[in-house]
Formats: C-alpha cells, sequence, structure tokens
C-alpha cells in the first residue's frame, strides 16, 4: 500500500515522515494530555471505539487501560508499529469502509480542519457509515483563536517547546500551519493545510455526512459529540 505525499504538507526532523508530514518519533515523545479523560467522560464504559487517525497510540494507550477495545486505523505504517494492545487496520480514512459498526466513532486531532473540503466531508461519511445504532462519534476541533493567536508557544512541563509560527492564507479559506517542536536533542517541524470551521459551517459539514450535533462535550465547544441525523 502506498500513500503519496500529501500536497503542502511537510515535516523535518529524525525519523520516518508520514504523507502528511508527521514525524513518527515526535508522536511516539509527545504526551498525553487530558483527551482520554473527556473521551471517558463523553461515551459508555467499555465501548468499542473506531479511533481514525490513531497514530502511535498515544490516545489509544491510555483509552486500553481504562478498558475501552480499540480499533485503531490510521495511514502510516511506521506509526501502526507504536500501536501496542490494539487491533490495527492501515488505511485512509476517507477510504475505509469495514463493514462493520461501532459503539463509538473518533476523529480527533483536528482531522476535521483538513484543507480539502471534500477529504473532510469523506472522513465525516467514513464516521457516518461506521457508527452503531445509538452511538455516537466524538470529533476534536481547533479552538475558536487556533489560527489569529499566531505565533504562539508552549513550554511542555517535560522540557520540549512547541511553536505555531505562523499560520498563511493560501486561497479558498486554507491557511498553510507551521508549527515547530523543539527538545533538548532534536527539533521537528511540520507544515501542513487546515481550515478554519466556525461553528455553523462545521454543523454544516456535518448535516451534509448524515450526522448532527448531540452536545458539545466541553466548554470550549472543540471536543463534540455527534449522532446520526
Amino acid at each position: 500500500m502506498r500513500i503519496e505525499k500529501r500536497q503542502g504538507h511537510e515535516g523535518t526532523g529524525p525519523g520516518a515522515i508520514t504523507p502528511d508530514g508527521c514525524a513518527v518519533e515526535l508522536y511516539a515523545r509527545l504526551p498525553i494530555r487530558d483527551e482520554p479523560d473527556i473521551i471517558t467522560a463523553a461515551v459508555p464504559a467499555g465501548a468499542h471505539i473506531l479511533e481514525l487517525g490513531s497514530g502511535v497510540g498515544r490516545m489509544t494507550h491510555p483509552l486500553l487501560e481504562r478498558g475501552f477495545t480499540v480499533t485503531a486505523v490510521d495511514e502510516s505504517a511506521e506509526m501502526l508499529e507504536r500501536v501496542r494492545g490494539a487491533r490495527t487496520i492501515r488505511s485512509t480514512i476517507e477510504d475505509l469502509d469495514l463493514g462493520e459498526t461501532f459503539d463509538v466513532v473518533m476523529l480527533a486531532s483536528f482531522l476535521v480542519h483538513t484543507g480539502d473540503a471534500d477529504e473532510r466531508q469523506s472522513m465525516l461519511k467514513t464516521c457516518a457509515r461506521h457508527v452503531a445504532e445509538g452511538g455516537c462519534v466524538l470529533i476534536q476541533r481547533e479552538g475558536e483563536d487556533w489560527h489569529t493567536n499566531v505565533p504562539r508557544e508552549r513550554v511542555d512541563p517535560s522540557g520540549f517547546i512547541s511553536r505555531i509560527t505562523s499560520a498563511e492564507p493560501v486561497g479558498d479559506g486554507v491557511n498553510s500551519v507551521h508549527a515547530e517542536y523543539e527538545f533538548p536533542d532534536a527539533t521537528w517541524t511540520q507544515t501542513f493545510l487546515a481550515r478554519p470551521l466556525t461553528k455553523d459551517e462545521f454543523e454544516g459539514a456535518l448535516r451534509e455526512a448524515g450526522l448532527r450535533v448531540d452536545r458539545y462535550v466541553t466548554e470550549d465547544r472543540v471536543w463534540v459529540r455527534a449522532v446520526r441525523d
């Protein structure tokens, strides 16, 4: 299975770089924050979760520890090699069709903000296709000022620095975003395309895919629980 590098996406730094510019070694180092707690509070205990874009398993592993069953999907074989304890499937999200449904389908990491609107809708349709009757889709959105509060920098308690240095318009409502991650022993960069979505635009995209907002899980409306419309 060969996946071409995505136009407008670049990555630098040690180790393998995925088609969308993500560095495998970087994501293996990034800490997990409160996401597993947010997810746990929004879904039934012991649910079977289809995690779309699992990467190295940063969320997968804490969810397994909390008693969930996880099927982890990613387009990168190098990412999936780092996942332990979950069923893994190598596929692009937009092309996935497993012929089965899950209690919870999860689309995290701001993937709903992909610069390609057609790709976004295909991802959301994948979510709708795989969620069981009575189940839910959990989606992680960008914060309201994600593209405007730039440049910004965060010093992580573990000792590395993450920066969003720029978010420049490239046409059709899409921005080219440049991020840097500086560790004591290595530095990684990533450039990628992202599309800001207002609340109305986001909810309209859900409706087009056959979904609707059930509730915004967090006060900042970054995490959303959606259901079949």
